[in-house]
Formats: C-alpha cells, structure tokens, sequence
C-alpha cells in the first residue's frame, strides 16, 4: 500500500504540470523573449554562415530586443531537449505544448528530487506531505512550465536546495556531505550568472551557513565551487549570448543587474513597500494558510525538528529581506524559496499523522490538516480556470485561423494587447500570411501603413485608420458576479479547453445554473464575468462609385 501511495503521488506534480499546460496553452508578455527565442533556435537552427544576415532577418530578438539583452542559454538548452519531441508534430502550436510541457516536466522532476531529501530529513511521511503541499499550490505549478528565466533557473536552485537539505539533517563531517556542499554552491552559483542574478545574495547567505555551522571548508568547498561555477557560467552565457546578440564580450545578468539595480530602472514597473514579500507575496504563494500560520513556526518550535528547520530557513529568510530593500517587487523574485519553506512546512502534519490516534486534539488537527490541504487544490483549482481567460490575444489569432483562408495570402496585424496575451511565433501558423506587430507610434498613425492588412486584432478598433468590420469579439476574465445577466454562460470555457466533451459539460452546468437562479435563487448564481478585450477587424471593400449610362 506505501509504495502504491508513492506512486500516485510521484506521479501528482507532473500530472498537475501537464494539465496546466493543456488548460491554458497561451503565454504573456512575461515569456515572451524565451518562447520566441526557443521557436527561432527550433525553427532555423543555429547559423553558421551569413550569422549576422540570418539574425537579422529572421530572429525576433533583433526586431523586439527589449529594455536589455537576455540570456538565450535557456532557450537553447530547452530547444535541444524538445527537438526529439517536437520533430513528429506538425502544426507549430502544438510544438509550443510540447516545449511547454518539457520544461515542466524538468521543474516538476527537480520538485519531486526535493522530496528524498525531505524523507531523510524528517521522514517518509513528511515526504508526502512535500508533495501534497507542494502540489496544491498554484504559482509553482502553472509557472512550472513557463519560460521566464527564474524558471530556469528554478531547476539549479531546486537541485541545490535537495543537496543542502541532506547536509542539513546528515553528518555534515562525511565526504559525502563535502561533496553536496561544494554541487550546491556550485549549482546556485551557475544560476546566478547565467539565469537570475539575485540568486547571489541567496547563495551569499548559504555560503556563510554552511561556513559558520557546518564548517565547510573554505579552500576545499567554496572557493573550487565558487570558481568553478563562475568560470562555467560565464563561459557559457558570454559566449552563447555574445554570439546570438552579435555584440562582444556580452554577459546578459551584469547588463540587467546594472539596468534594473544600479541604475534603479526596475521600480519603473512599480514599488511595493518593504514587506510586500512577507505579508503579501509568500502567503500567495505557500497557498495554504495553515503552512505559514502553523506549520512552519511549529517546525520552527518543536525540539525535533527545530534544528534542521533553522538551518534550511535562515539563508532564504535573509535572502528575501535583502531583496525587500529593492523597491520593485514581484512574486517571482524569491519563488526560489518556496519549496525550502514547503519542505520545512511539511514535518509538521507529518509529525501530527503520526499521533493522530493520541487524542482528541492530534485528531482535530490532523482533519484540518487534510481539510486545508483539500481546499488549497480546490483554489487553485479555481485559480487556474479563471487565468485561463486571461489570454485574449492567442484565443483572438486561434479564431482567425479558423475564419479566414489558410491558402489565401494574407496581411494580419496585432497590436500591443494581442501580443502580450497569448501570441507567439508558435502561433503564427500559416506560411502564406505575413503577421505584423510593429510599435512604431508614427507608423501607426499613417493611413497608407493600414492599407497592407486585410485583418487586424486590436485592443481599441476606433485607433485603427480606414474602413474596418468587426467579425468577432474575443473577452477575457473580468470578475466575479452573483447576478449574472439572463441567458450568460456562467461558466466560460478555457481557451484550452474546446473538445465537444468539454462543451457538453459547460452546457449542461449552464442549464442546470439557469433552472437553479429561475425556481430557487432568484436570480442569484455565482458566473464569471467577461468583457470584450480583443476585436478581430476585416478591410471592408471599397464601396466603388456607381457609373451613369448615358
């Protein structure tokens, strides 16, 4: 029976992961660079000869180089793994799918190599608990398998943290645990440079740990991973990027750190007060209230348990609040540390499984273990269904496809809001039609730019110059309502999910909600509520004037 519950719940991350992906298929602006890069490097392979005139002419990055450059080392290495996999299908957006659900399966895998160390750590039964609370929380699994460079870097830095765990609950004097120390600092190092440069001051205070409590040796362990790990990194990132970038020596995390931290550009995109990531983002993204509130200062308390806890906590405790003195903050800045607080959470409904049958009180407590455990998968769950309507633009260009000719040569363009909400080059389908994003405020405004296209998805139709139709409107997600208007479909479908099995069952619960709100709740029902985002336009034929017989 263990080894069959072992299975089942090896098996829940990456079935979590897969179904995320199908459910909603599209990328934001977020990923954008990464997916564009991964579908260019799939699609026309590296150049060898002509380098310069092949990147121009056919790279995104050259056309939409954005704020800084970024590292293509991700997006290389993924392309690599995902070929085998991606040479048997046939339309590009399936492709995506495919590269989406590769690295998920590779953040799912890092995850689930998290849980033997938790094993050791606290035992068997707290490994399982690992994966119960890891999978029921939602950023982790949807962001799983999407490209931002923290992703990436995701697999290093849960790699290390396996390797730190079992330090931290091991004799730290053995070979073996010399040898985890140095690939753990050699990992968080390899990410740092290559992926995520606030992963240094996580790796500064790991560093200063395992020197202060567990005497790692500083000409044995961490000056080797330190140089080592440095010296890959760089050789790697200046010299994959240098060569996609055409600029030399260029090293893409320097140029960002410098952009974003030094020259303060990042709170452009907003500041949140200092606290942000205690209060606000890590009870977001731990899910369960009972891990933050309970679980963690249990484990923080409990003889037992105390020391191991500490000591995996602490680096990533000072880690966030050295990141909280910089102004902009976003959730994926310190996602590094959750699986470390997951995994210190874990011991606790481990430890009250394990006396459920002592009292009354264990028991109470292990029913709202399991009860709060139940609830955050059902939220995100939930969570997951509503973020899969907030892809307009990918679900606009996929309608198109089905409305207009495949064979006729055609002129699409997509504005700003289509290509942040789910259009990507694996999107673009059909060779025969050209696809234009241009930004170009000036070119915008020029009556002769419009005459080119024949259809356009726009944010704002009234900003689109000359004579335009609207064939289709595409909504997106826009709140919650108790009083849905008559005949709604309360329960729209995820752009992911069209299937005419998944049509029925929207069908039937809208008409079951219907019955409901006409004899029983007046009216009352809660629906989703969506407002139009995306408008598909069509050139409408010159009216020609009509000719006098004389």
């Amino acid at each position: 029976m263990a080894r069959l519950l072992d299975f089942v719940l090896g098996l829940l991350l990456p079935a979590l992961v897969l179904l995320h992906v199908f459910v909603s298929p599209y990328t934001k602006v977020e990923e954008s660079f990464n997916i564009q890069a991964t579908h260019d490097i799939l699609e026309f392979g590296i150049p060898f000869e002509n380098v310069s005139a092949i990147l121009d002419n056919l790279f995104d990055h050259v056309s939409f180089p954005g704020s800084v450059p970024r590292t293509f080392v991700g997006a290389l290495i993924l392309s690599g793994i995902s070929k085998p996999f991606t040479a048997f299908l046939s339309s590009p957006d399936h492709v995506q799918i495919a590269v989406r659900a590769v690295l998920g399966l590779i953040n799912a895998a890092a995850l689930w190599s998290v849980r033997g160390a938790v094993d050791i750590a606290y035992g068997r039964t707290a490994g399982r608990w690992y994966l119960l609370l890891q999978a029921s929380q939602f950023h982790v699994i949807y962001y799983a398998s999407r490209t931002l460079p923290n992703m990436f870097a995701f697999v290093l830095t849960n790699l290390a943290l396996r390797n730190l765990i079992l330090v931290k609950a091991m004799n730290a004097k053995s070979a073996q645990s010399a040898k985890r120390r140095r690939l753990a600092l050699y990992l968080l190092t390899v990410a740092g440079v290559i992926f995520r440069s606030e992963i240094a001051i996580l790796l500064a205070a790991e560093t200063v740990l395992l020197f202060v409590q567990y005497r790692a040796s500083i000409t044995k362990e961490i000056i080797p991973a330190g140089l080592f790990g440095a010296g890959l990194g760089l050789l790697t990132t200046v010299s994959v990027d240098s060569f996609f970038w055409q600029q030399f020596p260029l090293w893409p995390e320097l140029t960002g750190f410098y952009y974003n931290t030094i020259l303060g550009k990042s709170s452009e995109w907003g500041t949140e007060p200092f606290f942000f990531y205690f209060v606000n983002a890590f009870p977001r993204l731990l899910m369960n209230p009972m891990t933050y509130l309970v679980c963690i200062p249990g484990a923080l308390a409990i003889r037992t348990t105390q020391k191991a806890s500490q000591s995996i906590l602490i680096p990533h405790l000072v880690f966030i609040t050295v990141y909280s003195f910089l102004p902009h903050k976003e959730w994926r800045f310190i996602v590094y540390s959750v699986p470390a607080f997951t995994a210190v959470a874990a011991a606790i409904p481990a430890w009250i499984w394990t006396r459920r049958t002592k009292s009354t009180a264990y028991r109470l407590a292990n029913l709202a273990m399991i009860g709060s455990t139940i609830l955050s998968f059902a939220a995100s769950l939930l969570i997951l269904y509503i973020s899969s309507l907030n892809y307009p633009g990918g679900e606009a260009l996929a309608r198109l496809h089905a409305l207009a000719d495949a064979k006729t040569n055609l002129n699409i363009y997509m504005d700003n809001l289509a290509c942040q909400t789910g259009v990507s080059r694996f999107q673009q389908l059909h060779p025969s039609w050209i696809y234009d994003k241009t930004e170009n405020e000036t070119k915008l405004l020029d009556p002769m730019f419009w005459q080119q296209f024949d259809y356009v998805l726009s944010e704002h139709p009234e900003t689109v110059v000359g004579s335009w139709q609207p064939i289709e409107i595409v909504s997106a997600y826009a709140g919650i309502t108790l009083r849905p208007e008559d005949e709604v479909d309360v329960l729209p479908l995820p752009y992911g999910l069209s299937s005419p099995l998944s049509i029925k069952l929207r069908d039937m619960y809208n008409s079951v909600a219907l019955t409901a709100r006409e004899r029983f709740t007046k009216g009352c029902w809660p629906a989703v509520k969506m407002s139009p985002r995306i408008y598909i336009l069509k050139k409408e034929d010159p009216i020609l004037p009509v000719q006098k017989v004389v």
